[in-house]
Protein backbone atom coordinates (compact mmCIF):
# COMPACT_ATOMS: atom_id res chain seq x y z
CA UNK A 1 0.00 0.00 0.00
CA UNK A 2 1.37 3.11 -0.93
CA UNK A 3 1.11 6.56 0.87
CA UNK A 4 0.01 9.72 -0.47
CA UNK A 5 0.28 13.16 1.15
CA UNK A 6 -0.87 15.85 -1.06
CA UNK A 7 -0.39 19.87 -0.21
CA UNK A 8 -0.26 23.25 -2.23
CA UNK A 9 -3.67 24.08 -1.93
CA UNK A 10 -5.03 27.53 -0.69
CA UNK A 11 -7.67 30.29 -1.84
CA UNK A 12 -6.71 32.13 -5.04
CA UNK A 13 -8.58 34.51 -7.19
CA UNK A 14 -10.18 33.67 -10.35
CA UNK A 15 -7.25 33.80 -13.07
CA UNK A 16 -4.58 33.03 -10.62
CA UNK A 17 -2.54 29.66 -10.46
CA UNK A 18 -2.11 26.91 -8.02
CA UNK A 19 0.54 24.01 -8.03
CA UNK A 20 -0.52 20.98 -5.60
CA UNK A 21 1.87 18.59 -4.74
CA UNK A 22 1.62 14.69 -3.45
CA UNK A 23 4.37 12.97 -1.80
CA UNK A 24 4.71 8.85 -1.68
CA UNK A 25 5.62 6.56 -0.21
CA UNK A 26 5.60 2.90 0.85
CA UNK A 27 6.21 1.00 -2.58
CA UNK A 28 7.67 1.14 -5.95
CA UNK A 29 6.18 4.46 -7.10
CA UNK A 30 7.59 4.72 -10.07
CA UNK A 31 5.34 1.23 -11.50
CA UNK A 32 2.56 3.16 -10.94
CA UNK A 33 0.23 5.47 -12.99
CA UNK A 34 -1.12 8.82 -10.73
CA UNK A 35 -4.11 10.78 -10.93
CA UNK A 36 -6.00 13.78 -9.38
CA UNK A 37 -9.17 13.86 -8.44
CA UNK A 38 -11.56 16.19 -7.24
CA UNK A 39 -14.77 17.04 -4.97
CA UNK A 40 -16.46 19.83 -4.52
CA UNK A 41 -19.41 20.19 -2.05
CA UNK A 42 -22.44 18.20 -3.07
CA UNK A 43 -21.03 16.35 -5.82
CA UNK A 44 -19.42 13.49 -6.46
CA UNK A 45 -15.55 12.94 -6.63
CA UNK A 46 -14.27 13.34 -10.17
CA UNK A 47 -11.67 12.78 -12.63
CA UNK A 48 -8.84 15.56 -13.11
CA UNK A 49 -5.74 14.70 -14.31
CA UNK A 50 -3.87 10.96 -14.89
CA UNK A 51 -0.52 10.57 -15.88
CA UNK A 52 1.13 6.91 -17.12
CA UNK A 53 4.41 5.16 -14.77
CA UNK A 54 6.71 7.12 -17.28
CA UNK A 55 5.13 9.93 -18.11
CA UNK A 56 4.97 9.12 -21.60
CA UNK A 57 1.12 9.24 -21.16
CA UNK A 58 -1.34 12.09 -19.62
CA UNK A 59 -4.87 12.56 -19.80
CA UNK A 60 -7.42 15.27 -18.92
CA UNK A 61 -10.74 16.14 -17.77
CA UNK A 62 -12.26 18.33 -20.76
CA UNK A 63 -13.19 20.89 -18.45
CA UNK A 64 -9.14 21.83 -17.17
CA UNK A 65 -7.33 20.95 -20.45
CA UNK A 66 -4.91 23.41 -21.89
CA UNK A 67 -5.12 25.15 -17.94
CA UNK A 68 -3.91 22.06 -15.90
CA UNK A 69 -0.67 19.95 -15.97
CA UNK A 70 0.42 16.85 -14.56
CA UNK A 71 3.44 15.96 -14.12
CA UNK A 72 5.63 13.60 -11.95
CA UNK A 73 9.34 13.18 -10.74
CA UNK A 74 9.98 9.40 -10.38
CA UNK A 75 13.37 9.95 -8.44
CA UNK A 76 11.51 12.04 -5.90
CA UNK A 77 8.30 10.19 -5.58
CA UNK A 78 6.53 12.80 -6.08
CA UNK A 79 3.02 14.27 -8.80
CA UNK A 80 1.93 17.27 -8.96
CA UNK A 81 -0.54 19.51 -10.55
CA UNK A 82 -0.11 22.48 -12.01
CA UNK A 83 -3.07 24.78 -12.74
CA UNK A 84 -3.20 28.01 -14.00
CA UNK A 85 -6.47 30.41 -15.16
CA UNK A 86 -7.99 28.96 -12.09
CA UNK A 87 -12.54 29.72 -11.92
CA UNK A 88 -14.69 29.46 -9.40
CA UNK A 89 -15.99 26.37 -10.86
CA UNK A 90 -12.55 24.58 -9.77
CA UNK A 91 -13.18 24.85 -6.23
CA UNK A 92 -12.99 21.15 -4.52
CA UNK A 93 -10.82 19.17 -2.41
CA UNK A 94 -8.03 17.84 -4.48
CA UNK A 95 -7.08 13.84 -4.04
CA UNK A 96 -3.98 12.85 -5.38
CA UNK A 97 -4.14 8.60 -6.12
CA UNK A 98 -2.07 5.91 -7.19
CA UNK A 99 -3.00 3.16 -9.57
CA UNK A 100 -4.14 -0.25 -8.01
CA UNK A 101 -2.05 -2.42 -10.35
CA UNK A 102 1.88 -1.85 -11.76
CA UNK A 103 2.34 -0.17 -14.99
CA UNK A 104 -1.71 -0.82 -15.49
CA UNK A 105 -3.41 2.94 -16.94
CA UNK A 106 -7.10 3.94 -16.42
CA UNK A 107 -9.30 7.25 -15.63
CA UNK A 108 -11.77 5.50 -13.68
CA UNK A 109 -11.80 5.75 -9.65
CA UNK A 110 -11.59 2.19 -9.23
CA UNK A 111 -8.47 1.96 -11.14
CA UNK A 112 -6.67 3.49 -8.17
CA UNK A 113 -6.05 1.91 -4.79
CA UNK A 114 -4.55 4.25 -2.66
CA UNK A 115 -5.86 7.94 -1.60
CA UNK A 116 -4.41 11.08 -0.05
CA UNK A 117 -6.32 13.00 2.48
CA UNK A 118 -7.12 15.99 0.10
CA UNK A 119 -6.13 19.29 0.26
CA UNK A 120 -8.49 22.14 -0.06
CA UNK A 121 -8.69 24.70 -3.42
CA UNK A 122 -10.45 27.67 -2.74
CA UNK A 123 -10.88 30.35 -5.95
CA UNK A 124 -12.56 33.19 -5.26
CA UNK A 125 -14.30 35.47 -8.04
Amino acid sequence: QVQLVESGGGLVQAGGSLRLSCAASGRAFRYYAMGWFRQAPGKEREFVAAISWSSARTYYADSVKERFTISRDNAKNTVALQMNSLKPEDTAVYYCAAAVERLSWGIDPKSFGSWGQGTQVTVSS
